[in-house]
């Protein structure tokens, strides 16, 4: 991630960084994307990007964390207050399905997380896969706890275990859909299948 002296930089020159290393990432992905590229469109000298990433998985794993927060202030999940186990799995799969669609209409970032989701693991990018997983774990446990307590979800396994569960089943699930072109019938179909498939796995 970025080092503590880049969030001292002014917001609009944060920005033109990230952008342009967006851009670069996006068009060649992380294997053949260049440092030295990002470094001269970005207005930097070689030391000045090393002044504020340790290395291009730094980087990459930022702009990651970026687009990640940026997805979901575009469309911000709330928990689920539903009265019966219908109408919260409904829910969930019209959470889903909203944050596929800001996917297809946000081209660069889609690229960007196929590449993520299917590229070869590093430290630097298993840390930003945590970090984004992280991000999400207060919206997950309160959404479980609703579920268990409508009867949405079942009870006689620890919340522990159930977060990894969902973790480990979305992940794959975003995976798969990613790296899948779909229609929007197509997508919407899909998201039924695989949020039904979630329900059976977390429900009695």
């Amino acid at each position: 991630m970025a080092r503590p002296r880049f969030r001292t930089l002014p917001s609009e020159r944060q920005e033109a960084i990230l952008n342009t290393a967006l851009d670069e990432f996006s068009a060649h992905g992380f294997a053949e994307a260049s440092l030295n590229r990002i470094i001269a469109r970005a207005g930097l000298s070689k030391g000045s990007m090393y002044y504020y990433f340790d290395s291009k998985e730094d980087l990459y794993a930022d702009v990651i964390r970026r687009q990640v927060e940026r997805l979901f202030q575009d469309g911000p999940l709330l928990v689920p207050e539903a009265t019966d186990a219908d109408e919260f799995w409904n829910i969930i799969e019209g959470h889903y399905l909203r944050l596929m669609r800001l996917l297809i209409a946000t081209p660069q970032t889609a690229t960007l997380l196929r590449d993520w989701l299917t590229g070869a693991a590093s430290p630097a990018l298993r840390e930003a896969q945590h970090n984004a997983e992280q991000a999400t774990l207060p919206w997950l446990t309160q959404t479980i706890t609703n579920g268990q307590r409508i009867g949405a979800i079942r009870t006689d396994l620890p919340a522990e275990f159930l977060i990894a569960v969902a973790l480990g089943m979305g992940q794959a699930m975003d995976t798969w859909l990613i790296t899948r072109p779909s229609t929007e019938p197509e997508l919407a179909t899909d998201i039924h299948a695989l949020i039904d498939m979630m329900r059976r796995a977390m429900s009695l």
